[in-house]
């Protein structure tokens, strides 16, 4: 189902909670992704200013295939 915003072209910005500081970004940076072998993982979010803080990404474990 699509949303009135999405039919007329609209597009909501992302909103995501900085993981270091806690404020509110609409500009948010990937910083990390949680895998999970059980279940759904979830991907963690910084603001501009506190992303140089964390560790570049790295690749995640060497999955079998």
């Amino acid at each position: 189902m699509t949303s009135s915003h999405e039919r007329r072209g609209l597009r909501r910005s992302p909103i995501r909670m900085c993981a270091r500081c806690h404020r509110v970004t609409e500009i948010p940076v990937l910083v990390h992704e949680h895998h999970r072998a059980t279940g759904p993982g979830f991907n963690v979010y910084a603001c501009r200013e506190c992303a140089p803080h964390y560790p570049p990404p790295t690749d995640g474990p060497d999955m079998p295939r």
